[in-house]
């Protein structure tokens, strides 16, 4: 057991690795050590950051606290504290159901954590993040919260209603982040084109990505959950012109029937997706679209499903994923529908959509090969370098693998690479 040694683990998605990063850095400035997602725990202080989206993230983040909290009663780890998502929504409970934690947070008020360490000498409560990704990098989160309503999500239960960050704010640090040699930023919220309506009305997220893409030693931005009402189009304008802002989109469109569409509440028809990806396509030639979609949801027949098989086929999405519905409590559906598919139709539907979104991903992926392609090198893995293009985001979407030897390349390294094979979600290249 290291003194002053904190182990944060952070489950879910990157807003909470984002504001894990924020207290890590929180703490180093004030004396302590951070070792973050170890495997084996070795601090003497354990914070699990954790996810309340879905039920099986919901689980996860209960496993990892329980593990924990056995460490602690059998002496291997001082300290427990748990924040994030899950325990902003169920603390009551979980101070019940696991009392072995010291004292559980919510996602706002973590930076209180440092204070209850006994440090009330705290040097500082602002200051730069840890980045927990390569250097070359990083996340920025834009806002907090969301403002639509979704029939089935929990988040704005959770985190409330969408608050804006000050653009200067943002754009400060990216601009540091910048001079410490960070190249690659991708643009999160939950849902990024609401952007500075809170503020005054208006969506200032076209003005955003551009004042950013002017900083120096920016070289890739690209943009994360966009939603499709509302969309503003002002935005394609600053994809297609600047050169720096990533030919990527990823738009959560969760279905396509007009039947679904309506009872998910995402006040969106099935005609107007279908023009918004056409214009969006049009406006920004050659641009990747990420998508996700859900089966399953309460009152899916079999005629919505292939609607939604029949969309999946025409617009043939560079990225995608799918979930099946899972009941989430205090949500519009959980409260209103009955949960009426079977597991067994919904992972039928789910199998399925997935296995035509491979077929359509290895016939995109294949007509890269052949062309050159400027590729940032994560990683070395075994004989490979590992990187990604442009069209691809960290831990998600299709990596570039380049034999070690031909060239010695290194971590955060921008190249340019001629695509040489293609399997399904991967790509392998050659650097001259």
């Amino acid at each position: 057991m290291k003194k002053n040694t904190i182990d944060i683990i952070t489950m879910g998605c990157s807003k909470n690795l984002v504001d894990s990063e924020t207290l890590m850095g929180l703490f180093e400035a004030n004396g302590y050590h951070c070792v973050h997602d170890s495997k084996n725990p070795q601090g003497d202080i354990a914070v699990v950051n954790t996810c309340g989206f879905i039920q099986d993230a919901k689980e996860e983040s209960i496993n990892t606290i329980l593990e924990l909290a056995q460490a602690k009663e059998e002496g291997r780890l001082k300290k427990l504290f748990v924040m994030g998502c899950l325990s902003q929504r169920y603390q009551k409970e979980l101070e019940q159901e696991i009392p072995q934690v010291d004292k559980y947070y919510g996602k706002f008020n973590y930076k209180q954590l440092l204070f209850d360490l006994g440090n009330g000498e705290a040097k500082t409560c602002d200051g730069p993040r840890r980045l927990t990704t390569p250097k070359h990098y990083a996340y920025i989160k834009i806002s907090e919260g969301c403002n639509r309503n979704c029939a089935y999500c929990a988040i704005p239960i959770i985190t409330g209603k969408h608050v804006s960050r000050p653009m200067d704010e943002i754009l400060e640090e990216v601009r540091q982040l910048a001079e410490k040699g960070t190249r690659e930023f991708q643009i999160i919220a939950q849902e990024l084109t609401y952007y500075g309506i809170d503020i005054d009305g208006k969506q200032h997220i076209a003005e955003l990505v551009s004042k950013m893409a002017d900083i120096k030693g920016v070289k890739w931005i690209r943009l994360h959950y966009a939603y499709p009402t509302h969309f503003p189009w002002d935005l394609l304008k600053v994809m297609r012109e600047k050169t720096n802002v990533c030919k990527y989109l990823d738009i959560a469109l969760q279905h396509i029937s007009d039947n679904m569409l309506q009872r998910m509440h995402r006040h969106v028809t099935k005609e107007e997706t279908y023009n918004l990806i056409e214009r969006i396509r049009k406006e920004v030639p050659g641009i990747h679209l990420r998508t996700t979609l859900m089966v399953g949801f309460p009152g899916e027949t079999e005629e919505d499903f292939e609607e939604l098989m029949e969309f999946t086929r025409k617009v043939r999405f560079e990225r995608m994923g799918a979930f099946a519905y899972s009941e989430e409590e205090g949500t519009f559906s959980a409260e209103k529908y009955e949960d009426n598919v079977p597991e067994e139709i919904k992972q039928a539907r789910l199998d399925k959509l997935m296995a035509l979104q491979q077929r359509i991903s290895a016939e995109l992926e294949a007509e890269k090969v052949g062309k050159t392609m400027k590729v940032v090198i994560d990683r070395k893995e075994g004989n490979y370098y590992v990187g990604r293009t442009e069209y691809s985001s960290p831990e998600v979407d299709p990596e570039v693998l380049i034999p070690v030897g031909e060239k010695k390349l290194r971590t955060g390294q921008m190249v340019d690479a001629t695509i040489t094979d293609s399997e399904e979600f991967d790509l392998y290249a050659k650097v001259e």
